[in-house]
């Protein structure tokens, strides 16, 4: 049976992580709040950050703004995008 949660970036029961992306109780509220088709798109999206911005995970500035990012994202705040971006067409 599939684990669901009350996604809060979709406010809808959706299946949800697995398990949690992180240890401690940052990765446990992950867990218990995001879906995982909010956590794949999330990933996507970092993914563009720290190509086009070249940023360095292992330097602890980088590490900041990705943080401040993801919540931003998965909380539907205004969020930062690459430049340039426009929205896939589905």
């Amino acid at each position: 049976m599939t684990r669901t949660v009350m996604c809060r970036k979709y406010q809808q029961e959706l299946e949800g992580l697995a398990f949690p992306p992180f240890p401690g109780p940052k990765g446990q509220a992950l867990f218990d709040t995001v879906s995982k088709q909010a956590w794949q798109e999330w990933l996507k999206h970092q993914t563009m950050l720290i190509n086009e911005n070249h940023l360095n995970v292992m330097q602890p500035e980088a590490q900041t703004f990705l943080s401040e990012q993801r919540e931003k994202f998965l909380s539907n705040a205004d969020y930062e995008r690459p430049k340039g971006w426009t929205p896939e067409k589905k």
